[in-house]
C-alpha cells in the first residue's frame, strides 16, 4: 500500500464517494484513494485546522468540517476544496456534519454549537439543540428523523430537520461519540467506558449492550443491513451481525486507538485512526 507521510498522521474520519475512499484529520489533511485503500495521494486543502468529520452526498458533492469552526465543501469528488465557513475567533470545534440533500444541511460541534444551512453551504445560520452547551459529538439520520449524542448523558432528537430538539435521557451519564439511526425510531448511542446503548421507540427506553470493554468507543458505522462496526480506543473493534443487538469483540495487536471504519469492497475495513489509514483483511 502506497502511504504518504501525511496517511500516517492522525486521521479522524472517513466517506465513500462513488468508488472513491476520502478520509480527513490533522493539519488539514484530505486523502483520496481511488483503489479500494491501495494508494493514497494528497488532495488541495485550503486549511491547517484538524478536520473532524467528513459527509459525501454523492460521488462529487460534500463537506467535511473541523476546528476553527471550519466547513470545505467540494464538488469535484474530494480533489478540491473551499472553505464555506471559519470562525477561529468563537474557540469552537465542529465535530460533525450531515446533510439531508445537496442544499439542506447541518454541523454540529462543542458548546453546543450548531450551524445550519439552506443553500448547500454558502450561507450558515447559527441556532441550538438545548438550552445547555453540552458538547454535540455524532449526528446521524434515518427516514427523516434526526438524533445527536453528545456529552453528559445526553442525546437529542428532531423531527423536523433540526428546527426542534427533544433531549433524550439514556441510562448513562458519560459522553456519546458515536450514533446511528437504523430508521426512524431506531437508534445506537456508544462512548465512553466502552457503553452503547439501543432504543427501539425513539429514544424512550433504552437497552444496555454488552461490549466486553472498557475503552471508550468513538464511531459506529453502518455497513449493511444489519451488520454494524464499532471502533474505539486500545485498538477495540466491535461487530455486530444483528443490528446492533449484541456485539462481538476483538483488539488489533498494537492497541492503536481507531476513530472510524470504512468497508471495503473486498470485504475487509479501512481502519482510520491515530497511525492515519490501515486495511484490515475480510478474515481479520
Amino acid at each position: 500500500m502506497s502511504v504518504p507521510h501525511a496517511a500516517r498522521a492522525l486521521l479522524l474520519d472517513g466517506a465513500r464517494a462513488g468508488d472513491r475512499l476520502i478520509v480527513v484529520g490533522s493539519r488539514g489533511h484530505i486523502l483520496v484513494s481511488d483503489d479500494e485503500a491501495e494508494s493514497w495521494r494528497l488532495a488541495s486543502s485550503p486549511v491547517r485546522a484538524l478536520l473532524t468529520a467528513i459527509h459525501m452526498q454523492d460521488a462529487r458533492l460534500g463537506w467535511a468540517v473541523g476546528h476553527d469552526a471550519t466547513i470545505l465543501r467540494t464538488v469535484d469528488g474530494g480533489d478540491t476544496w473551499q472553505r464555506v465557513h471559519h470562525a477561529p475567533e468563537e474557540e469552537r470545534p465542529l465535530l460533525d456534519v450531515l446533510f439531508f440533500d445537496a442544499t439542506r444541511g447541518l454541523a454540529i460541534g462543542a458548546y453546543g454549537y450548531l450551524l445550519s444551512t439552506e443553500d448547500g453551504g454558502e450561507n450558515w445560520t447559527f441556532g441550538a439543540a438545548g438550552e445547555n452547551d453540552y458538547h454535540m459529538n455524532a449526528i446521524t439520520s434515518a427516514e427523516n428523523v434526526l438524533y445527536v449524542g453528545a456529552e453528559a448523558g445526553v442525546a437529542r432528537r428532531s423531527e423536523d430537520g433540526g428546527a426542534s430538539w427533544m433531549t433524550l435521557e439514556p441510562p448513562y451519564f458519560g459522553s456519546w461519540f458515536g450514533a446511528v439511526a437504523l430508521d426512524a425510531d431506531t437508534v445506537i448511542l456508544a462512548g465512553l467506558r466502552g457503553h452503547m446503548f439501543r432504543s427501539d421507540d425513539g429514544g424512550s427506553n433504552w437497552t444496555r449492550i454488552p461490549t466486553g470493554t472498557t475503552a471508550t468507543l468513538t464511531s459506529i458505522q453502518r455497513t449493511g443491513s444489519e451488520r454494524i462496526i464499532v471502533t474505539g480506543l486500545d485498538g477495540v473493534l466491535l461487530e455486530s451481525r444483528d443490528g446492533g443487538r449484541s456485539v462481538s469483540l476483538q483488539s488489533l495487536p498494537d492497541r492503536a486507538g481507531v476513530s472510524g471504519a470504512l468497508p471495503l469492497s473486498d470485504g475487509g475495513l479501512l481502519l482510520i485512526g491515530e497511525f492515519g489509514v490501515r486495511r484490515l483483511p475480510a478474515d481479520g
